[in-house]
């Protein structure tokens, strides 16, 4: 009965034939590459497993107690040509993969610019790179285009083959940017410009997400990336200018709290230097840029007159200022129930504000004091840091 059962549910495996293994059908040539370099890695480790695996077999058969004809041999010991055979193999494999990992880490640099869109079809003195800035957010996708005035929100496009610059950075906690079918992963963090260098070949839309764990947000880090011809991207880029706002730094503050499964959304323009202030970590007004104080220091610092800079340089990266729910807390502090459907809201739960004591002095809550923000006025401003004694 089993037996018909099974092939009674066999038919149902050519529903498989509808499933894409996005790896190994990649869209771009980057990944392709790389799909080619897992399958010649894998083909070279298995010229040595696939042998091993035989031999055991056909050892453990050949000399099984029950044969008698097998040869029994209590003295013997050595085997030059069996040593040499163990040995020499496997090395070579070992070279070949060095060598081979050696090349494609360098090729496959995603610092390093494309030379090629498709094989055979090198990048030409003509073909402008498409330029698109990266901000992982909680949890959230934005996407500047500094060339075309736009931004956008969990939605990204691009047209087919042409290289695709990317810079990436993040106003919170380490991610990781991955697009399956365009190229490899490569990591955001706040405060750091990450690189990444990918075209696509193929139209369509495809699969973007984080490939880091960042928060109670991210399984619904995603987006589409639609790879289109150059027509239809300009399409896009008009709907973009015609469907979206402004995107003030104000309205970027308010977008960057965190909040799951965002809708998509269109920004018609930026406010200027945006992006350099999203990496430098001044958006909010009254913030000294991170390449500001490192200009202050390499030049040997400001002296006394810089110290009230100390406060301009205190980032709210918990957001325990404004009240807001901290990146990745859980109940109880997020007084939402884990698994919830609700959304993560600006809120000041317990846990965050001070506690007053009898006396009436004001006491960090517990399991919070190594976490205490400085005592404004006090301290050495980060320009004297070199030179106090």
């Amino acid at each position: 009965m089993s037996r018909f059962r099974f092939l009674a549910l066999a038919p149902l495996l050519v529903l498989m034939g509808g499933c894409n293994a996005v790896l190994l059908n990649p869209a771009g040539d980057v990944a392709l590459q790389k799909r080619d370099l897992l399958y010649i890695s894998t083909g070279l480790m298995l010229l040595i497993i696939v042998p091993v695996i035989v031999a055991t077999l056909v050892f453990a058969w050949r000399y099984r107690r029950s044969n008698k004809d097998a040869t029994y041999d209590p003295e013997w010991n050595h085997s030059t040509h069996l040593e040499l055979a163990i040995w020499s193999a496997p090395l070579l494999i070992i070279i070949c993969l060095g060598a081979l990992t050696w090349t494609a880490t360098h090729l496959l640099d995603p610092y390093r610019p494309l030379t090629r869109i498709a094989e055979g079809q090198p990048v030409t003195p003509e073909m402008k790179p498409l330029e698109v800035r990266v901000v992982s957010m909680d949890w959230k996708w934005m996407f500047i285009y500094p060339e075309l005035g736009i931004a956008t929100v969990n939605e990204l496009a691009a047209p087919v083959n042409t290289p695709i610059n990317f810079k990436l950075t993040s106003t919170s906690v380490m991610n990781a940017f991955f697009v399956p079918s365009m190229a490899g992963m490569v990591y955001t963090m706040a405060g750091m410009e990450t690189q990444l260098h990918g075209v696509m070949n193929k139209e369509g839309i495809y699969e973007g997400m984080s490939s880091h764990y960042s928060g109670a947000g991210f399984s619904y880090m995603n987006f589409k990336f639609h790879a289109l011809n150059q027509q239809g991207f300009d399409d896009w880029v008009a709907k973009v200018r015609a469907e979206g706002q402004p995107l003030s730094r104000e309205l970027f503050l308010e977008l960057e709290k965190p909040s799951e499964k965002e809708p998509i959304h269109y920004y018609s323009s930026f406010a200027d230097g945006l992006y350099h202030a999203i990496l430098n970590k001044c958006v909010a007004p009254g913030k000294m840029c991170a390449d500001e104080m490192m200009h202050i220091d390499a030049m040997g610092g400001a002296g006394v007159e810089s110290r009230e800079n100390r406060e301009r340089l205190l980032y709210d990266n918990r957001r325990a200022e404004q009240g807001d729910e901290p990146s990745g807390a859980t109940f109880p502090a997020s007084g939402r129930l884990p698994h919830s459907e609700d959304q993560p809201q600006g809120m000041k739960p317990d846990e965050l504000n001070p506690q007053v004591n009898e006396s009436g002095t004001s006491t960090p809550p517990a399991g919070h004091s190594d976490h205490q923000m400085p005592n404004s006025g006090t301290g050495v401003a980060p320009a004297q840091l070199n030179q106090t004694n």
